[in-house]
């Protein structure tokens, strides 16, 4: 009996995150994601960054890090309407939030646009498919822009995750929309000056030939830049002073859903219950709620923590 009261006492203890610090994993808390303003806006997220503040303000000397990935993109990015036109016309371009199938590429429903410039360096932007001579022409340098979309959302839809989605253009690299919301920028200079310590910043998504929700992998991985960042894993795994990793950001159905499952992967097991999922500062696209569903609970499954900012340390 003694002994199962110590065992319980050493439990309750271990598990306690009263105790412990934590990295804060911030998932693209940018303008363009947050109401009001933002042209990809996920509702609620202005409550969401309310709560975010609220938490880094009130556990400065229990936050050891933080990383914060940023979605960066350029204007013709295969997920914003510039780089489509329709087969036909060749002059419309899809409206934001248009699915654009494997099927539809084939058909020629849409085409990526003929007239677009776009500064593509098949050696380093696409080194992994560099030796295709499918989507290369005769010179073996220039891509063939309609085999490779072929590619791609053949690719996408292989994986049973999503059909391609056009964005309306959204985290513009040197746009506003780009940047950390205010509030929660303002939060961090407060850390940072407390801590002594400096934000990360992780981006992801420059390369125009690849959506990537995860900050860890793009959904179709084409070149270094784009496959499995080990590094951002293995750091987050042995580098980080802290017992505890809280994650959240925009979106729950999106960009923090697919974070999280690449790192849970490649966790270890006996410290999943270690990751935390601030469930009340991330919120799901409009449309793609399910998923947002989906996702937490797939990580309550695998012993990911899901907890408000207010029970954190509780």
């Amino acid at each position: 009996m003694w002994f199962d009261f110590i065992t319980k006492i050493f439990k309750k203890n271990n598990d306690d995150s009263s105790s412990k610090n934590a990295t804060l994993l911030l998932i693209d808390v940018q303008k363009d994601f947050h109401v009001p303003g933002g042209s990809l806006a996920v509702p609620q997220s202005d409550k969401d960054a309310e709560r975010l503040v609220d938490l880094i303000r009130n556990s400065k000397h229990k936050i050891d890090r933080v990383v914060a990935t940023m979605d960066s993109h350029y204007k013709l990015h295969i997920a914003h309407p510039g780089f489509w036109v329709d087969g036909d016309t060749k002059k419309k371009h899809p409206d934001p939030f248009t699915a654009i199938s494997y099927q539809d590429v084939v058909d020629k429903k849409w085409i990526p646009d003929p007239s677009a410039k776009l500064d593509i360096d098949v050696e380093k932007d696409l080194s992994f498919l560099k030796e295709s001579t499918k989507l290369l022409g005769d010179d073996g340098k220039t891509l063939q822009l309609q085999e490779y979309v072929k590619h791609y959302t053949k690719s996408l839809e292989s994986k049973g995750r999503f059909t391609h989605t056009i964005w309306p253009e959204h985290c513009i690299i040197e746009s506003d929309g780009h940047t950390l919301v205010d509030d929660v920028r303002e939060a961090l200079e407060e850390w940072s000056k407390s801590s002594k310590k400096e934000v990360e910043y992780v981006w992801k998504g420059q390369n125009l030939l690849t959506e990537m929700f995860s900050a860890v992998a793009a959904e179709v991985p084409i070149n270094e830049d784009t496959a499995t960042n080990k590094e951002l894993i293995r750091s987050l795994k042995e580098d980080s002073p802290s017992n505890l990793l809280l994650v959240c950001g925009q979106a729950k159905s999106h960009c923090v859903n697919h974070t999280l499952r690449d790192i849970v992967a490649d966790w270890p097991k006996e410290r999943i219950s270690d990751i935390i999922l601030l469930n009340d500062c991330t919120s799901p696209v409009p449309g793609f709620e399910k998923d947002g569903e989906t996702f937490e609970n797939d990580m309550k499954q695998m012993g990911v923590q899901t907890k408000s900012a207010k029970e954190v340390w509780k």
